[in-house]
């Protein structure tokens, strides 16, 4: 193979409107491009979402709600949900194997919400204060 010998796949270059020359050609005179306007004319151009001077919707419309991208990997843990997981100690691994934080989870606290009916160890997670002292009048500790 030479390099003046390489051409293009037929059809994966379609040939140009040939614009302006003549009624008969079919482009002809205003080209495709219709009578008067902002889009007929050479240079005639305007944003995505340009709405000819009316305020675009876009802006029109208010700016609503935040997504925060710590949501995604953070996520918080009743203490009645420890009582889920069956081996006594608990940490990040553990939470994600019993189902109780998404996979995707990075880091975890544990909140007074229920109640923790066996001594768990916790290592690794997050303990709120009201949490702590649950956990410790049940007979677990936490390591921190």
């Amino acid at each position: 193979m030479k390099l003046n010998s390489i051409s293009p796949a037929n059809g994966s270059k379609p040939i140009a409107k040939r614009l302006g020359r003549g009624h008969s050609a079919g482009q002809g005179k205003t080209c495709g491009r219709g009578q008067k306007g902002q889009k007929s004319r050479s240079g005639g151009y305007h944003k995505v979402g340009f709405e000819g001077g009316q305020t675009a919707l876009q802006r029109r419309l208010p700016k609503v709600g935040f997504r925060s991208a710590k949501a995604k990997t953070y996520a918080e843990v009743r203490l009645s949900e420890l009582n889920a997981i069956e081996d006594g100690a608990i940490d990040l691994l553990s939470l994600k194997r019993a189902g109780v934080v998404p996979q995707q989870t990075t880091r975890a606290k544990i909140f007074a919400s229920g109640e923790v009916t066996k001594a768990v160890k916790v290592k690794g997670v997050g303990v709120s204060k009201g949490a702590r002292e649950a956990i410790e009048k049940a007979g677990g500790s936490i390591e921190d």
